[in-house]
């Protein structure tokens, strides 16, 4: 057996893709609005960087519930 075959994985595995969010487009409109607020007015600045903090905390929180609901044994062979 080569060397790169005994890298590929089992047959069947699944491959983890993340599913669809709105996160990026709300952190996207967020970082929008703070950086427009700057020059217009600071209560839109101030949104644009409450909107993106809670956005920010939101995804990372979504990751780790990701993150645990994997298999244990995931990528130990």
């Amino acid at each position: 057996m080569s060397e790169n075959e005994q890298n590929v994985p089992p047959v069947g595995e699944e491959i983890h893709l993340p599913g669809g969010s709105l996160q990026p487009l709300l952190l996207t409109i967020g970082t929008t609005l703070a950086l427009l607020g700057i020059t217009f007015s600071w209560y839109v600045c101030a949104f644009g960087v409450i909107l993106s903090v809670a956005v920010i905390v939101r995804w990372i929180q979504d990751t780790r519930k990701e993150i645990e609901s994997f298999p244990a044994d995931l990528g130990h062979h």
